[in-house]
C-alpha cells in the first residue's frame, strides 16, 4: 500500500490526506490531540528550512546571473516580466479587499502582536529589518534582513572564480533537495492539520478554504486573460488574443499538471521556436523568466498575507499595501522550483507586519492544503507568460 501511494503524485497525495483528515476529524474528533503532532513536526520543518532556503536561493540566482551575448530583447522583456508582476500584485491588493479571506490560525496566548500603527513605522520597521547581522537575521527567521544580506552578497559574488559561483550552485541544489525532502511529507503534515483544524473549528472551515481558493485562482485567470493581454497589445500593437490562447493552450495547461516551470522550459523553447522567436532571444529570456518572472507566485504571496493580515484585524493603508505589493514581487523573484515553493517566501511578507514566524508558517501550511489547485494555476501563469512576453517582444520587432 505505502509503494503504490509513493508512486502517486503530490498532488493525488495531499488530496487523499485531505479527504482522510475531514473523515478522522468528523468520525474520532477525540484523536484530533495526538494526530496534531504531525502537524506541528510539519511546521517546525518549514520554519527550519525557510530562512536557509530564501539566504541560499537568492545568493545563487544573482551570483551566477548571466546576460547572453544574443538576447538583444533581453532589457524589454525584464521590463514586461516586472511590470506583469507588479499589476498581478495590485489584482491581488483589489481582489482581496474587495472579497477579504479569513483563516483559521492557532495562536498562543504570549504572541504579542502589535501591528504597526502608521505608514511611517512599516517603513522604519523596513530598513531595520534590512541593516541587521546575517546570522541574527537567520536565527530569528528575519526574511528582511536574509534577503537584503543575500542580495548584497550575490552581487560582491558575481565577479567571483567560477570554482565559487558553483559551490555556491552546489548548496543551492543541496538545499533545494532538503526543501523537496519536507514538502515530499506535506500529506502526512497536512493530515494532522486538516485533522486539528476540522476537529476545533468544525467543516465551516472548508468554506473560508474554498474562498481563498476562489479568490486565489480568479485574481490568477484575470491576469492571465486581462492584464497580459493588455501589456502585449501595447507592445505589438494588434490584437494579442491569439497569441495568448496559443500560449495558455500549448504552454499553460502543461504547466498546469506539470506544476514545475523549469520543467516546462523545454516546451516553451519549442513553442518559441514554431512561433518564429530568435533562438538567440528565448534560450535566454525563457529560462531567465522561468526563475523571476513569477506573477502567480506575486498574486499568491499577496492574497494570503493579507488573509492573514484580515484575521488578525491589522489595519492597512492604500500605501502600505503598495509596499506589499513590491515586497510580493521581490520575493516572488526567489520562488523556489520546487512544488509550492512560493509558499515558504510568504513570511517575508507577513513580516512587513509584525506577524510572527510561528504564525506565517501557519500560513504556508494553509497553503499547502489548498495547493491541490493553487500552485497549478500558479505555475500555469507563470509559465504561460514567459513564452507570451517573450514573444510579444520578440516578434514586434520583426
Amino acid at each position: 500500500m505505502f509503494s503504490a501511494l509513493a508512486r502517486l503524485s503530490l498532488v493525488t497525495r495531499i488530496l487523499i490526506a485531505i479527504i482522510l483528515g475531514g473523515l478522522v476529524a468528523i468520525l474520532f474528533p477525540n484523536v484530533a490531540p495526538y494526530v496534531s503532532i504531525l502537524g506541528d513536526i510539519f511546521i517546525k520543518a518549514l520554519k527550519s528550512v525557510a530562512p536557509i532556503l530564501v539566504f541560499v536561493l537568492v545568493l545563487a540566482s544573482i551570483t551566477n546571473f548571466k546576460v547572453g551575448d544574443g538576447a538583444s530583447n533581453l532589457k524589454p522583456i525584464l521590463m514586461m516580466y516586472a511590470i506583469g508582476m507588479l499589476l498581478a500584485a495590485f489584482s491581488a491588493v483589489i481582489a482581496s479587499t474587495a472579497f477579504p479571506s479569513t483563516l483559521f490560525l492557532s495562536i498562543s496566548p504570549e504572541s504579542q502582536l502589535q501591528p504597526p500603527g502608521s505608514i511611517a513605522e512599516v517603513l522604519k520597521n523596513l530598513l531595520l529589518s534590512f541593516i541587521t547581522n546575517p546570522i541574527t537575521a537567520l536565527h530569528e527567521a528575519n526574511f528582511i534582513g536574509i534577503l537584503a544580506w543575500a542580495v548584497g552578497l550575490g552581487v560582491s559574488l558575481r565577479h567571483s572564480s567560477d570554482t565559487t559561483k558553483r559551490v555556491i550552485t552546489d548548496i543551492s541544489e543541496a538545499v533545494n533537495s532538503m526543501i523537496r525532502m519536507v514538502i515530499s511529507f506535506a500529506p502526512v503534515g497536512i493530515f494532522g492539520l486538516v485533522v486539528t483544524t476540522f476537529a476545533q473549528a468544525g467543516l465551516e472551515t472548508l468554506a473560508n478554504y474554498a474562498h481563498l481558493v476562489i479568490v486565489l485562482v480568479v485574481t490568477m485567470v484575470f491576469v492571465a486573460l486581462v492584464i497580459n493581454p493588455i501589456l502585449v497589445a501595447f507592445v505589438m500593437r494588434n490584437n494579442p488574443y491569439p497569441l495568448v490562447f496559443k500560449c495558455l493552450k500549448e504552454s499553460g495547461i502543461t504547466a498546469f499538471f506539470t506544476r514545475s516551470s523549469a520543467a516546462n522550459i523545454p516546451v516553451n523553447l519549442d513553442l518559441a521556436k514554431r512561433l518564429g522567436v530568435t533562438e538567440s532571444t528565448a534560450s535566454v529570456a525563457i529560462p531567465l523568466g522561468a526563475t523571476i518572472n513569477m506573477a502567480g507566485a506575486a498574486v499568491t504571496i499577496t492574497v494570503l498575507t493579507l488573509a492573514a493580515v484580515n484575521t488578525l484585524n491589522i489595519h492597512v493603508d492604500f500605501v502600505t499595501m503598495i509596499i506589499l505589493s513590491v515586497v510580493s514581487v521581490i520575493t516572488a523573484c526567489g520562488a523556489s522550483g520546487v512544488a509550492g515553493g512560493s509558499l515558504l517566501l510568504i513570511p517575508i511578507a507577513c513580516g512587513l507586519f509584525g506577524i510572527p514566524t510561528e504564525v506565517s508558517m501557519q500560513i504556508v501550511a494553509i497553503g499547502m492544503v489548498i495547493s491541490v489547485l493553487q500552485d497549478s494555476t500558479e505555475t500555469a501563469l507563470n509559465s504561460s507568460t514567459d513564452i507570451l512576453f517573450t514573444a510579444a517582444v520578440d516578434l514586434s520587432k520583426k
